[in-house]
């Protein structure tokens, strides 16, 4: 049976395979003893493997151990624990905040604390499976609304029973098409309609924001957007995911939200990493300043060379290829002329939406970045895309 749907998945070129990197992710990496141009990284400020953020790691092991041994509520709340959600508090603007074991987590936790089953949920159409899973946990009654459509949100909105709680969800940053959720429009729709808004900023975090704090700053909406939800494992580099808002919703959270209640607690020194990670954000924007700049020269690059890209507003910058079977092949192409950037085909995206999804970090050389864009050149004109 498994093995028909296997065939099944090969015959649609939606079988998927895991590639090993051999070296720490960086602009460059190792994959099969080749050195090759990594352009499929979310590592934005090049944090994973920075010696400061190493050094924390290991110090917490000597000291900590490996793992935390317990959930958080047990026994498992260490030092670097209570520190890291200290910083996070700091960083983001907020009275507290709560780290979970990845941002999966987080989402399958939060959002069924947050509403029940007697509760209304709107969802964008692209929010990441985390929060579609999150919601369906809920129980509450789900609508999904057409990507970034205020008008769509207000209507559902407007025909919902009166006073049903509610809650719009929606990521900050998409991660597969890099645009922006319209974060404004939809806390005043929040506010006008009695609604709460959640927003998961995995991609917003060290990136968005003269200070990197995130799309919610970037919008300037920090004094009305009460609390959300970012990750750890992106541009800080190491892995995990916050809560931050209100110390009663936090609170809150310790008590309810089951995805930390039940799981054991992140390693120590993970939290000593990001702590140190955290340090570098605030105090070395010069990284943030040059992932803008190797972003907007990648932008550039490709818009001149011809290819059809999504309204990104972030360093994910999405090749739209359509057929899944063309962008494999494009992708295979790619890493014959020494750049990694991996097909992103169904379910990951729509159907007949299948992409090379380009991501670019603070680490990216201007002539890894021209070598790379000459790679894509050629690989776009042979398999036809330009």
């Amino acid at each position: 049976m498994f093995q028909q749907r296997l065939d099944d998945l090969a015959h649609r070129s939606l079988l998927r395979r895991l590639r090993t990197i051999e070296s720490a992710s960086d602009a460059a990496v190792t994959i099969d003893g080749r050195s090759l141009i990594l352009m499929a990284s979310n590592n934005y400020l090049g944090l994973a493997a920075h010696p400061a953020v190493k050094r924390a790691a290991i110090q917490a092991i000597e000291r900590y151990g490996v793992g935390a041994g317990a959930a958080r509520l047990v026994s498992g709340t260490l030092p670097p624990h209570e520190e890291l959600e200290s910083e996070l508090a700091k960083f983001k603007g907020t009275e507290a905040a709560l780290v979970f074991g990845s941002g999966y987590l987080a989402n399958l936790g939060v959002i069924p604390a947050l509403i029940g089953a007697d509760g209304q949920i709107f969802a964008d159409r692209l929010c990441h499976a985390s929060l579609i899973d999150g919601c369906r946990l809920s129980g509450a009654s789900l609508r999904v609304y057409r990507h970034n459509d205020v008008e769509h949100v207000k209507s559902l909105l407007a025909k919902r029973r009166t006073a049903r709680e509610t809650l719009i969800v929606t990521d900050g940053v998409f991660s597969m098409d890099g645009d922006l959720a319209p974060l404004p429009d939809l806390i005043g729709l929040a506010d006008r309609y009695g609604a709460q808004l959640f927003v998961d900023d995995a991609h917003g975090t060290g990136v968005m924001g003269a200070q990197g704090r995130g799309t919610v700053e970037h919008f300037g909406l920090e004094d009305r957007v009460p609390f959300h939800m970012g990750t750890l494992g992106k541009a800080l580099g190491t892995s995990g995911a916050y809560v931050a808002g209100p110390a009663a919703v936090i609170t809150y959270l310790i008590n309810t939200a089951r995805t930390f209640l039940f799981a054991t607690a992140p390693p120590p020194a993970t939290a000593a990493a990001t702590i140190a990670a955290l340090q570098i954000v605030r105090t070395d924007p010069a990284r943030r300043a040059r992932l803008w700049e190797n972003r907007h020269y990648l932008f550039a690059g490709l818009t001149r060379l011809g290819f059809r890209l999504t309204d990104s507003a972030s360093p994910i910058l999405p090749i739209v290829v359509g057929d899944a079977q063309k962008t494999i092949a494009m992708a295979d192409r790619l890493l014959d002329l020494g750049v990694y950037a991996p097909a992103i085909r169904p379910p990951t995206v729509p159907k007949e939406t299948s992409r090379i999804r380009a991501t670019v970090t603070s680490e990216h050389s201007r002539t890894q970045l021209d070598q790379a864009l000459a790679a894509f050149e050629q690989a776009g004109r042979e398999q036809g895309v330009i």
